[in-house]
């Protein structure tokens, strides 16, 4: 229905509001007519949001459309394709999460040759504390670092506690319920309580193809603990050479 036809309906129903008997299907039209008229306008902004595959604005246009005019031709048309993009936007909301739980770094570095380098790392902490000493559960953190001396590696970091790898151990990986088992080591110093995974690349592979990954360690207090990371947002490119 054109918006002439529309406007044609309104004013015959606000000449029979005169008469002692007024139609009612006739202003119902008309009030059809309008919300319709209204929806199409709208559907405009959502059509265009859809074309750009701008798919947050399109889920936001949608969501007016569907809600204020549910019912009409125009809202009916576009459902399938605000559906669409309701589901986009919230897996590229989801991945803006995930990728922001990950930190780089480059560090400028001084070389055991005296030239100057830059470290790179690429940090994440573990998604709930862990308690490692008994104590309190405090944050577990996984860095991958890229060093110009020390060369590639990866390892967990605690803030209390220590782990029980001095001679080595196997840490068992989970990646998206994918278990694997990695070789473990605690360095012997006290400047950091941080411990190798050996295998760093193969650890980098895994954390580049989850979405989540958990390393279960054994601790000085006694048994083991885990600690389970959202890997999903690495984004590779920040540590080239790791590929």
């Amino acid at each position: 229905m054109t918006p002439r036809h529309a406007t044609f309906l309104l004013a015959a129903a606000m000449l029979l509001a005169g008469c002692e008997k007024p139609d009612p299907k006739i202003a119902e039209a008309a009030k059809a007519a309008q919300r319709e008229q209204e929806a199409a306008v709208e559907a405009k902004n959502f059509d265009a949001a859809y074309g750009q595959q701008n798919w947050e604005m399109a889920s936001a246009y949608g969501e007016i459309v569907t809600s204020r005019y549910a019912g009409t031709p125009t809202a009916d048309r576009i459902a399938a394709q605000y559906e669409e993009a309701k589901t986009k936007a919230k897996q590229m909301r989801e991945q803006r999460r995930v990728e922001s739980l990950w930190s780089y770094m480059s560090t400028p570095v001084k070389t055991a040759k005296g030239k100057a380098g830059t470290q790179l790392s690429a940090s994440i902490y573990a998604k709930a504390n862990v308690e490692t000493d008994g104590g309190v559960p405090r944050p577990v953190q996984l860095i991958f670092r890229d060093h110009p001396d020390w060369g590639r590696s990866a390892y967990l970091v605690l803030q209390t506690g220590d782990f029980n790898c001095y001679g080595g151990c196997k840490l068992k990986v989970v990646a998206d319920d994918k278990p694997k088992t990695l070789p473990g080591s605690r360095p012997k110093t006290d400047e950091a309580i941080a411990m190798f995974v050996e295998d760093e690349r193969g650890l980098w592979r895994i954390a580049g193809a989850a979405k989540e990954l958990s390393i279960e360690f054994p601790v000085k207090a006694g048994g083991t603990r885990t600690a389970s990371f959202e890997v999903g947002g690495l984004k590779p490119e920040k540590m080239p050479g790791w590929k």
